[in-house]
């Protein structure tokens, strides 16, 4: 089968042709899906798509003139595919649920420590040759109160780690996992009550229209002075305008984002010779409270495993005329 490997980059490509094995032709397309872009998988029945990708309405529009009928999400998150068109076109859409649950809760974990700890800024310094320690005292993380919104897969697994460090733990989910409160003392409660408690707050939620901006100006009103906030999840939860507001007046101690609301068209690639045009990011980047990172929790030889074998299989499934497990649409 043909298949289209649209935003494909080099670190995720040997991956995806070890786990392919010359089973189907895979074409690497370096520009990002889009209306413009979608005649470029002309003559294949399949494409995969990452994060980025723009799988609206209009694109499948275009995609199912030109002949694809299947779809391969390379991640978890779906939320940029149309599924209700992609039902009304007949078009399979699976996507990659579980790659690396544990890549990204790491990683969650470890933009709080260098938050707290200061570990870029004491980097720097010692470059510098300067060994002042006056600007570099943190907190232990034993004993504070960490609040995880969605506490899916990963979530779980920061929890896991967070009772390691001997945190009390809050969750707010729409389904409660009582295991998680017999064994790590998780405590399900509101996500207003959850803000108002939380020393640390670790963004976990798909993104979909009821969670847009979850994070905002009144929820942030609710949170402790010096709250220090990480989003490893996706960027449109947490209202960067109102995040920036509450940073110049303290309420934000510490904000740690590996994903931003506007990232489309900007994460994934260079920039370095170019002006930035987004001054909302700019502007992010001037407060030394802030550590922002281009999407790379994921990025884990695992999970670049996993998310290739997936995606083959369900390539796979398709070639053969059968249903993938993964599948979006029933």
């Amino acid at each position: 089968m043909k298949v289209a490997i649209y935003s494909s980059k080099a670190f995720e490509e040997v991956y995806l042709e070890k786990s392919n094995d010359s089973k189907h032709e895979l074409y690497f397309i370096k520009e990002s899906l889009s209306v413009e872009t979608a005649s470029l998988s002309q003559g294949c029945e399949s494409i995969a798509v990452f994060t980025n990708d723009d799988v609206s309405s209009k694109v499948l529009d275009k995609l199912n003139h030109i002949g694809v009928r299947h779809i391969a999400v390379r991640a978890a998150g779906y939320d940029q595919v149309d599924l209700k068109k992609a039902t009304e076109l007949k078009m399979n859409v699976a996507n990659v649920p579980e790659y690396s649950p544990y890549a990204i809760a790491e990683y969650a974990i470890a933009m709080m420590l260098t938050l707290n700890r200061k570990i870029i800024r004491a980097d720097h310094q010692v470059k510098d040759f300067n060994f002042s320690l006056n600007e570099l005292i943190g907190f232990d993380l034993h004993g504070k109160t960490v609040g995880i919104v969605g506490v899916g897969k990963i979530g779980a697994i920061v929890a896991k780690i967070l009772h390691g460090f001997g945190c009390q733990i809050l969750g707010v989910d729409i389904r409660p996992n009582q295991e998680l409160t017999e064994q790590y003392g998780l405590r399900y409660t509101t996500l207003k009550e959850l803000c108002s408690e939380a020393d640390i707050i670790s963004i976990h939620a798909p993104l979909t229209l009821e969670t847009k901006y979850l994070i905002n100006k009144s929820s942030l009103s609710l949170m402790k002075k010096g709250v220090m906030i990480i989003n490893t999840s996706r960027g449109a939860l947490l209202n960067t305008s109102d995040a920036i507001d509450a940073l110049k007046e303290g309420k934000i101690g510490y904000l740690g984002l590996d994903v931003y609301e506007k990232e489309k068209g900007m994460f994934f690639s260079d920039h370095s010779h170019e002006i930035m045009q987004d001054d909302l990011f700019s502007h992010l980047l001037t407060f030394k409270n802030v550590l922002v990172t281009g999407h790379q929790a994921f990025l884990t030889e695992n999970a670049l495993k996993n998310i290739a074998d997936a995606t083959i299989y369900n390539l796979d499934c398709w070639a053969t005329g059968e249903a993938s497990k993964y599948e979006l649409i029933h």
